[in-house]
């Protein structure tokens, strides 16, 4: 029997107030914190009736609609604090190069500035005395350089420059993550680390053994529930979980593939988060020195790379 997907009422009406909130409290680069605790509180306490909801019908928010369970995975994204700063931070900063660019000899206009859950990388409109640019949530953690870009090009239109910064960083893993997250968020996993062909459990004691000398504590470990072509593995820090992409389990691609994408996430568990400059920094000039001392690091490289690239079934 088939679930039916369901959709919350007013949904996007709670995620507009929020996103008002947090530009208002984006007016100033060092907000409020109990400002900032009162949206993590709005927050907690809209996705959890999200969930009850969906209790009470007996499924789970992988079982909402499309439309709802995007505003849904992004509302639970930033209950993580780490995660609302830096979107804060982000929005502070577009909205003060937007009103730099706009009000440049032409007078007062106004600014909306929106990150959240979006299809496209970015979109702009521009009238006479209101401009409003929406940004993918994944460009949270790009470099004031890469959000500058964006700003120009939503506003002003592309430029070469704008747009090979752009790029660069869509493409990155910084990028991709937190896509990956999002995706993930109201997928159900039932935590299963035997695949068809590959057990991550024998995989990880082997890694461990042979990077590790034995010493890193083993996170749960999980396969994916859905084929993702964007990036194939995520370590999630607040649940101490690796999942990988079950993309990998598959008997055409070498194990040493597979092995080389959880020995990636082992290291993020490993290495944990640096910040560097204000930014936060999980792919560090030490983290790829270890990442490149997997024995098949060149040939695994490649092979990802020919999967990201291929076709989709």
């Amino acid at each position: 029997m088939s679930i039916e997907s369901i959709s919350i009422k007013n949904i996007k009406i709670q995620q507009n107030i929020i996103l008002q909130k947090i530009f208002d409290l984006s007016s100033t680069p060092t907000p409020n914190a109990a400002h900032i605790q009162q949206i993590t509180e709005t927050l907690v306490k809209t996705v959890t009736a999200i969930e009850k909801i969906c209790f009470q019908q007996q499924v789970t928010p992988a079982n909402l609609t499309s439309s709802s369970r995007q505003i849904y995975s992004w509302m639970k994204f930033l209950t993580d604090e780490c995660k609302l700063q830096l979107h804060l931070r982000s929005t502070s900063y577009v909205r003060q190069i937007a009103k730099k660019i706009l009000n440049n000899g032409q007078g007062s206009i106004e600014v909306m500035i929106e990150f959240t859950n979006l299809a496209l990388l970015y979109k702009g409109k521009k009238s006479s005395n209101v401009a409003k640019i929406v940004i993918n949530e994944g460009f949270i953690n790009a470099s004031e350089e890469v959000l500058q870009a964006v700003v120009k090009s939503a506003l002003l239109g592309n430029s070469q420059a704008s747009t090979r910064l752009i790029r660069s960083f869509a493409s990155s893993s910084e990028y991709s993550d937190v896509l990956l997250e999002l995706d993930l968020i109201a997928e159900v996993i039932a935590e299963n680390a035997q695949g068809k062909f590959y057990n991550l459990h024998h995989l990880f004691d082997k890694l461990n053994y042979e990077y590790f000398a034995a010493n890193l504590v083993k996170p749960r470990l999980t396969w994916s529930q859905i084929n993702t072509y964007r990036k194939f593995g995520h370590y999630e820090t607040a649940r101490d979980r690796v999942v990988i992409s079950l993309t990998l389990d598959n008997a055409n691609i070498p194990e040493f593939v597979a092995e080389f994408v959880l020995y990636h996430e082992l290291l993020h568990k490993y290495h944990g988060i640096k910040w560097v400059q204000g930014r936060r920094m999980v792919h560090t000039k030490e983290f790829r020195v270890y990442e490149s001392r997997f024995k098949l690091y060149k040939e695994a490289s490649v092979w990802l790379k020919k999967l990201a690239s291929s076709p989709r079934p």
